[in-house]
């Protein structure tokens, strides 16, 4: 359901701020009807909204007017634009959000907005904060390092093909457009940006290529930017980073996996293994095949998939566990969740197996953390990284650490001088 929470009247100069904090009214298209928006200060350009409104959290570059606030008990990104492209990307962001395509979540388009003296003000698109996810430019606060830099492409190479398999087309792929959220050593990326973005039944090819091109040059630009504000705040990097390099990698990682999930295949009837064969190196992937064509020809098969799906980690663990997780971790989580079972609980059923895991190393684990603590990190990154951290103690001590004592030396050691990645401030 979706509707406007006001209706537009004609701007009038009064003394007294109306509804929506100044003249006349404001409207507010929302699928999430919620009259705490009507409280924000919309008479007010969004460059002059006070401090007792807006959030402090890091902003990627944008060539919008980009704020944070506070609505009730949430925080929402506004962007200010025109009314057609405020519009646009709220329906194309409800889609995709509808798709399951990893975005951020739409929560109201307003227009109609005019100052205390008639004067009209640009339309504002709203969405939900991501909690703990970070712009580019805040994950290198402290100056670029190369394998961030690599994992950062990998994940935006990730995203772009999860974007084009749903019919997305981009239109302005970049950095500065993606938001990253940590991944069990790697990134999870979400697109936080698509005003120019379509969604089609599919993809042609020069569509994706133009996409992947458009990134390609986006991204050597961005990465200079960075290169140049480091070198100008005496930040030196232990390896060189070469922008057309990191660009390049961009596009081989993005052709790879796209070639690995959609490339036809041709093989002997006595080879029909290949075709379980080629389903587990998807799944390995973190793909599963939810259809495919496979046909006959002169004693051959020939197999294509048809339609893959994202996720097939996370899927498999939030079925043992009830785990809302990225796939990078629940790759991991499972990892420890099988070797648990091959250890203890031999020939048990996996999902007894997950929920003896979760009641032996998961709780322990979160209840040994304090509340202030879990503000840091999402809880599957901090088990992840309890997890990492017990092993390389183990390897020193040349024996096996409880898990108990290893999040007490993770808290302490580490987790501690962590910034708080669920709310920056």
């Amino acid at each position: 359901m979706k509707g406007p929470l006001s209706t537009p009247a004609p701007p009038a100069p009064q003394d007294g701020p109306g509804p929506g904090g100044g003249s006349g009214r404001v409207s507010i298209q929302t699928a999430f009807l919620d009259p705490v928006l009507l409280e924000l200060p919309w008479h007010l350009p969004l460059e002059q909204w006070p401090d007792d409104v807006l959030v402090a959290y890091p902003r990627g570059l944008s060539r919008h007017v980009v704020r944070f606030a506070r609505a009730g008990e949430k925080v929402v990104a506004i962007k200010e634009t025109v009314p057609h492209y405020a519009r646009h990307e709220y329906a194309t962001l409800r889609r995709l959000q509808r798709m399951g395509a990893p975005s951020v979540v739409p929560d109201s388009v307003v227009t109609d907005r005019y100052t205390p003296e008639g004067e009209p003000l640009p339309a504002a698109l709203i969405t939900d904060h991501l909690s703990f996810s970070l712009p580019y430019r805040a994950i290198f606060s402290a100056g670029p390092s190369a394998q961030t830099v690599i994992l950062l492409v990998d994940a935006l190479a990730s995203l772009i093909v999860q974007m084009h398999l749903s019919g997305f087309y981009w239109g302005d792929v970049s950095l500065s457009n993606t938001l990253f959220r940590r991944d069990a050593g790697a990134f999870a990326a979400y697109l936080v940006d698509a005003e120019t973005g379509e969604i089609h039944p599919a993809l042609s090819r020069g569509q994706r290529e133009y996409d992947i091109e458009l990134a390609r040059t986006n991204v050597a630009g961005e990465i200079m930017d960075l290169l140049a504000g480091a070198a100008e705040e005496g930040h030196e990097l232990e390896d060189p980073v070469d922008p057309f390099e990191v660009s390049d990698r961009l596009v081989a990682s993005y052709t790879s996996l796209w070639s690995a999930l959609m490339d036809e295949e041709s093989f002997s009837m006595d080879e029909r293994w290949r075709v379980v064969e080629r389903v587990r190196r998807l799944n390995e992937l973190g793909f599963d095949v939810e259809e495919a064509s496979m046909d006959t020809v002169d004693g051959r098969i020939r197999l294509r998939p048809q339609v893959v799906e994202p996720g097939h980690h996370t899927r498999r663990l939030q079925r043992l566990t009830g785990l809302r997780t990225h796939e990078n971790q629940a790759r991991r989580l499972l990892t420890d969740i099988d070797q648990l079972g091959q250890a203890l609980y031999p020939g048990l059923p996996d999902d007894l197996v997950a929920q003896l895991w979760m009641r032996e190393v998961f709780s322990p684990i979160m209840e040994a953390v304090t509340p202030p603590m879990r503000r840091k990190l999402e809880p599957a990154e901090i088990v992840h990284e309890v997890l990492e951290h017990r092993w390389f103690m183990s390897e020193r001590a040349g024996k096996d650490v409880p898990t108990l004592a290893a999040v007490e030396d993770y808290v302490a050691s580490q987790l501690a001088q962590r910034p708080d990645e669920r709310e920056i401030f």
